[in-house]
């Protein structure tokens, strides 16, 4: 009996193998009317990747044969016709040798790494991973990955210059093309050079500097916040005194501000299933001062008959972020300098910090930037009481 969460698969004794029936129109070429093989393996994330990769390499052959008995027009001027033996019926275990350098292609190294490195990722993730390969195999082809050449990655670059993306974005879709096939070769132990590693391109080309807020200009909106006083001011003053990301904040239950109460209240940011987090260091706690505290308390106090703490962001089941963006940038736009933006309180918090001669691992932990230093990995990190103490001198 087949698995139901592992197409063409079925377990016996533990193990995995892989069923597929062979179609009526071709099983003439095969002695026994179904494809099965063991896959050697017990673990069900394996099982798929190999079930789905030895699926894909069928179709492709079995569409081989029917275009081989295809009528070609001027078959009659061909000297000499191929005898039909030649076709040779394969077998799972020939598709899964070291012929699949020849044989795996993008799509397929897409569907391994997303299958393997994509579990528990947000959608984001796979987004990303999909158009960047969708973006090559529009433009080239979906290849055998062995037959990408410089001359592919260096279209593929120029292609995406001409379409206008800034040096970043190229940097974005390289970045995931090489991450799939680099995942692809050493999963399958493949001797194959990726073409894509190693190309220039300017980086810097159409990138905007992220500006920082003035202080003086931040005060001013946090006294707009406060004579507006409505959800969406408080997500304002609450970021501007707390350099949280603004996905960070719009995602938040009204239980992950804690110690409201007590001398040192704080947010607890933590995942959650609507709302990932961007990397592991943005896993924090963030003392509450100023503007914050303020919008907090009005967050909590809020009876909205809801656990989210901006609910309006949080309709359906992810946060939305893009759309809290659009919608305070609009906003703030006419109380800050030109090219400034929600983010832009990020950059303050940081320049904030370093005013007040903050060292710089007490503000990777309060921003939740990541560190360059094996040292900082270890241990728990700096107390809340010495965070509160750094963030009280900001305001």
């Amino acid at each position: 009996m087949q698995t139901k969460s592992i197409p063409y698969t079925f377990i016996r004794g533990g193990y995995f193998y892989f069923s597929r029936r062979v179609p009526n129109d071709l099983r003439k070429y095969y002695s026994y009317p179904r494809v099965v093989q063991g896959l050697r393996t017990s673990s069900p994330q394996k099982a798929k990747v190999q079930a789905n990769v030895a699926a894909a390499k069928l179709e492709a052959y079995w569409s081989q044969m029917r275009l081989a008995e295809t009528e070609v027009l001027g078959m009659a001027l061909v000297k000499e016709m191929p005898s039909s033996n030649a076709l040779i019926t394969p077998t799972l275990s020939d598709s899964m040798s070291s012929s699949q350098a020849d044989c795996l292609s993008l799509s397929d190294a897409l569907k391994v790494y997303l299958d393997l490195k994509g579990k528990g990722r947000p959608k984001t993730f796979h987004t990303a991973a999909e158009r960047s390969c969708n973006y090559l195999i529009s433009l080239c082809g979906n290849k055998p990955l062995s037959e990408y050449t410089r001359n592919d990655a260096l279209q593929f670059r120029d292609w995406l210059v001409t379409r206008g993306l800034t040096g970043s974005s190229v940097t974005r879709n390289f970045s995931y093309l090489k991450a799939v096939i680099n995942f692809a070769l050493s999963e399958y132990a493949l001797d194959i050079r990726n073409a894509f590693v190693g190309v220039y391109h300017d980086r810097s080309a159409g990138v905007l500097v992220r500006k920082p807020i003035p202080l003086d200009a931040i005060r001013v909106v946090q006294s707009e916040c406060l004579a507006i006083d409505d959800d969406m001011r408080w997500l304002i003053a609450l970021i501007s005194d707390t350099g949280m990301r603004l996905a960070e904040g719009a995602g938040l239950l009204k239980q992950d501000i804690v110690g409201l109460g007590t001398t040192q209240p704080y947010i607890n940011l933590i995942k959650h299933p609507w709302r990932n987090l961007k990397t592991a260091s943005s896993e924090r706690k963030i003392p509450l001062v100023g503007s914050a505290l303020w919008a907090a308390k009005r967050i909590v106090e809020a009876n909205n008959q809801t656990d989210f703490a901006f609910p309006r962001y949080n309709r359906n089941q992810l946060t939305t972020a893009n759309s809290a963006s659009a919608a305070l940038n609009k906003w703030l736009r006419q109380y800050v300098p030109s090219g400034c933006t929600m983010h832009s309180f990020r950059h303050s918090m940081r320049d904030r910090l370093r005013e007040t001669q903050c060292p710089s691992d007490i503000t990777d932990q309060i921003g939740g930037w990541a560190t360059n230093s094996i040292g900082q990995g270890y241990g728990s990190g700096y107390s809340l009481n010495v965070l509160q103490e750094w963030m009280k001198k900001t305001v």
